[in-house]
């Protein structure tokens, strides 16, 4: 498996996958809040200023990738506060991928770039219905920070912060 930063030219096929990999989750919550997960994940904000889009490939094909958002940046279109640490979010791994370690991957990748710019946490946001993301971000050693939670869509569905220390 190679760990690289994307290119400009596979932006389309990393949102496209990344829709597909979400896709599971369209049964869990309602059609309104897949039609803006589904804006929120295809959108530009993964070509921000000093947002870092790294991929995985395996045999040649991009299996997986993630956006590592910069510090004090507004991640999440004002739900959050800007926090004083990179923020891990989107990560996605094609289906026909998973349990090959894609994500782990992905993860360790974002914890050594940011340890390298001398940060001593790094979190994410995950959404509340997202059990097996949830599972492995614990495994890994992220804990619950619900200070920063956020109920994008005010029908229920919590968008969970995480943390983990470095």
């Amino acid at each position: 498996m190679i760990i690289r930063d994307a290119k400009k030219e596979e932006l389309s096929l990393i949102r496209k996958q990344r829709v597909e990999a979400y896709r599971e989750h369209a049964k869990a919550v309602n059609e309104e809040h897949w039609q803006a997960l589904k804006q929120a994940i295809s959108s530009d904000a993964d070509t921000g200023p000093g947002v870092e889009l790294i991929v995985a490939e395996i045999d040649g094909e991009i299996v997986g990738s993630v956006a590592l958002f910069p510090a004090n940046t507004d991640a999440y279109e004002g739900y959050v506060d800007e926090l004083d640490y990179p923020e891990i979010r989107v990560l996605a791994v094609a289906p026909e991928a998973r349990g090959k370690g894609v994500a782990s991957a992905l993860i360790d990748e974002c914890i050594r770039r940011t340890k390298e710019k001398g940060y001593d946490s790094i979190g994410l946001h995950t959404g509340s219905f997202m059990k097996e993301a949830i599972k492995l971000y614990e495994r890994v050693g992220f804990e619950r920070l619900p200070k920063h939670d956020f109920e994008p869509a005010d029908d229920g569905v919590i968008v969970k912060a995480f943390r983990r220390s470095l």
